[in-house]
């Protein structure tokens, strides 16, 4: 009997130190809709909205975005975000997918079919279930 694939709600995230984009999508579309930015102090947010948030779009799993320079090698904001999103997942006991997010921004001015969320993230992105990512 095949597997179905049932459809998940996704909050996605991309971390800065200072502020982080919050978006929601579904995995039926491979849609996503700019939510919020919440104001985050070094790299730590109101984990409180947060719960909000997931709790609201009853969220099945969150997404955050790895920024990796070209080359692939990771910089200081890269090993943050993989922090935050170890600890979304400590928190929140969701499983957090981490996106590379090299090239998006010009992939999607790229095809301009995509739909962009403010933070310049496409919302169609090839997603890795990772656990544990080293911070």
């Amino acid at each position: 009997m095949p597997k179905v694939k049932l459809p998940q709600v996704l909050l996605a995230f991309d971390f800065g130190m200072k502020k982080i984009g919050v978006a929601v999508g579904q995995s039926i579309t491979e849609s996503a809709t700019p939510l919020t930015e919440l104001v985050a102090r070094d790299g730590i947010p109101d984990w409180g909205k947060i719960l909000e948030l997931i709790e609201t779009w009853k969220a099945d799993a969150l997404v955050v975005g790895l920024p990796y320079n070209v080359d692939g090698s990771q910089q200081e904001v890269t090993l943050a975000a993989k922090k935050f999103g170890n600890r979304l997942q400590d928190r929140f006991q969701k499983t957090v997918y981490f996106v590379d997010e090299r090239f998006t921004t010009v992939e999607a001015k790229a095809d301009k079919t995509r739909n962009v969320v403010d933070t310049g993230m496409p919302t169609r992105v090839s997603i890795t279930k990772t656990r544990g990512a080293t911070a």
